[in-house]
């Protein structure tokens, strides 16, 4: 199975998890149907956020969330601590742990976004 880059199902969330402005979600794979993901994996996507705007700091129960930094520059929140994060650079969220992610630079932040649950 494939998809190309303009068949992915696109998502805008306002304020996510109590963050700032407006995250452009493309869903490349997602846990909806037998037809999509079948693993434990329940989340694959694209995540895009103009300049100022974040992901709010929340916690995962029961999964992880693994971002990949594909272009533009942030600060992502790592249990009390802010890292700057760059093209190529990733992050992981475990259970229990807290994270966030807003974008610093004056060009879009656009990462990888991967949510795996235990089994």
């Amino acid at each position: 199975m494939h998809r190309f880059n303009d068949e992915y199902s696109v998502e805008f969330r306002k304020d996510m998890k109590g963050g700032h402005g407006e995250v452009k979600f493309e869903h490349i794979w997602k846990k909806n149907s037998d037809e999509e993901m079948r693993s434990s994996c329940r989340q694959f996507s694209r995540l895009t956020l103009q300049s100022g705007c974040s992901v709010g700091i929340h916690s995962h129960d029961n999964e992880e969330e693994i971002y990949y930094i594909i272009s533009g520059h942030g600060r992502s929140w790592d249990n009390g601590q802010w890292i700057e994060v760059g093209p190529g650079d990733a992050t992981i969220c475990r259970s229990g742990e807290e994270h966030s992610m807003e974008c610093v630079g004056d060009e879009p932040l656009v990462y990888l976004a991967c949510i795996p649950v235990y089994r």
